[in-house]
């Protein structure tokens, strides 16, 4: 078994990647339980932060690390929330961040907008290859919240060709097809495709 760091607290992130990926002899634990500290964020874009992230929390540990950067981009405001989704009120709450978003929305009849997810893995924290696995999810912004399930903006996301929101979806319903759920799918099949990448020498 492989054991990889992963650079976030999150315990259903952890879940889900322990539960698509544990087949494959990886086993992921949370930078907190290795008390890493929280990294730097100061990259321009997703790919940026996720690496960012990865290499601090392989070099805390010394364990191979990946990390996951996401958020929501609405095409009427040029790709914001971007980067910053999980702060856009000025905090990490997620119910001010979509009220401030349908606000912001008001006016705007281009409501289009999509999920993006980036994961990093890296072998070691100067890995000069890292695996980089990018997925997005198409939709439209709602006009209110809608639903119980999910978190951050999945109350006022409409995925395409649904008439439901996102916090609409049951978990499995939401992985099937979510941007965070393609980038898994994608690393996925490079860990089965390379077996011995993430062992030394690999």
């Amino acid at each position: 078994m492989i054991n990889v760091v992963l650079a976030s607290s999150n315990a259903g992130k952890l879940s889900e990647l322990n539960g698509s990926l544990g087949e494959l002899g990886v086993r992921f634990t949370s930078q907190s339980e290795h008390q890493v500290s929280d990294a730097v964020e100061d990259g321009l874009s997703f790919v940026e932060n996720a690496i960012i992230k990865a290499r601090h929390a392989s070099k805390q540990t010394g364990l191979p690390a990946l990390a996951d950067d996401s958020g929501l981009a609405v095409d009427a405001l040029g790709g914001a929330p971007g980067i910053y989704s999980a702060r856009y009120s000025g905090d990490r709450d997620d119910r001010s961040n979509y009220l401030k978003l349908l606000q912001d929305m008001e006016r705007q009849p281009d409501r289009s907008a999509h999920f993006i997810c980036c994961l990093v893995l890296v072998r070691h924290w100067q890995d000069p290859t890292p695996v980089i696995c990018q997925g997005d999810w198409l939709g439209d912004i709602a006009t209110e919240p809608r639903g119980q399930q999910g978190f951050g903006y999945d109350p006022i996301f409409l995925p395409k060709g649904l008439t439901m929101s996102a916090a609409e979806l049951s978990k499995s319903e939401k992985s099937a097809i979510s941007h965070r759920g393609k980038a898994v799918k994608q690393l996925k099949q490079f860990l089965s495709q390379h077996p011995t990448w993430l062992t030394p020498g690999g």
